[in-house]
């Protein structure tokens, strides 16, 4: 007899045929799942893990940074030694000091890594305690704190002075930067004191806007992170000017 005409041999290979399907079925099912599982975990690990990590370290970072301010040698510079800062030429006004009588206070720049600073805004929860500020942009130290651009000014000194920050993984202390309008204040701790600023204006621009970081006359800080969150596609940049601090009257008077 035709096989194909036996109802009993037409039900096996329907059988065979559903049997193949099920099980593909089911190692997609189970592939799917499997994927879904490392994803979540990835995701997970990004966003809670370490931040958790980060947060963890702050505590020795910032012993590490208090016994930093302690150590490090601060010196007093004439302002007529101070590149830009010059008030002597054109001068008339007997009020103000020749730059050879006026100082600015002086730290020496961290070692790479060191951390050196503490940045604190109070409409920013994650930094109304402060996060510590390590030198350095390199992925190792955004992983433990803010990071400083090593060629730019410290904190408190004439020029602008860049620190980057995460915005959602390893503690997200930048995480919400966007919350900070102009005329909010900004703080950053360093070994000569507190210095302060306020927020001028918050800008979106490229990655590779280089600008941003350039000198400003007076003294700035410009903060940068990844725009929007969970993309680094786009920089956001805000800009502070220097209102108050050990330095403040000399600079702004210059």
């Amino acid at each position: 007899m035709d096989e194909s005409l036996n109802p009993a041999a037409r039900r096996e290979r329907s059988r065979a045929a559903t049997g193949r399907v099920t099980r593909i079925v089911r190692a997609v099912g189970w592939i799917s799942l499997i994927a879904g599982v490392l994803v979540l975990g990835f995701v997970f690990q990004q966003l809670f893990v370490t931040s958790w990590l980060a947060e963890r370290n702050q505590t020795a970072l910032e012993e590490d940074a208090r016994v930093y301010f302690e150590d490090v040698e601060v010196v007093e510079i004439p302002l007529s030694e101070i590149e830009g800062l010059s008030t002597d030429e054109g001068g008339d006004d007997a009020a103000v000091a020749p730059d050879d009588m006026r100082r600015l206070l002086v730290e020496a720049r961290p070692d790479a890594h060191q951390p050196f600073a503490i940045i604190r805004a109070p409409g920013i929860e994650a930094l109304e305690e402060g996060w510590t500020v390590v030198e350095g942009v390199e992925r190792a130290d955004l992983k433990n704190g803010a990071g400083h651009m090593p060629h730019t000014p410290i904190p408190g000194q004439p020029g602008n002075s860049v620190i980057s920050g995460h915005r959602t993984t390893y503690g997200a202390p930048f995480g919400d930067l966007d919350r900070l309008e102009p005329g909010d204040r900004i703080e950053v701790e360093t070994a000569l004191g507190i210095h302060g600023y306020e927020v001028r204006e918050t800008i979106i621009v490229d990655p590779f806007a280089l600008w941003v970081t350039e000198p400003r006359r007076g003294a700035w800080l410009t903060l940068t992170t990844c725009h929007p969150k969970f993309s680094s596609r786009e920089r956001m940049v805000l800009f502070a000017e220097l209102v108050d601090g050990p330095n403040a009257e000399v600079i702004l008077a210059s």
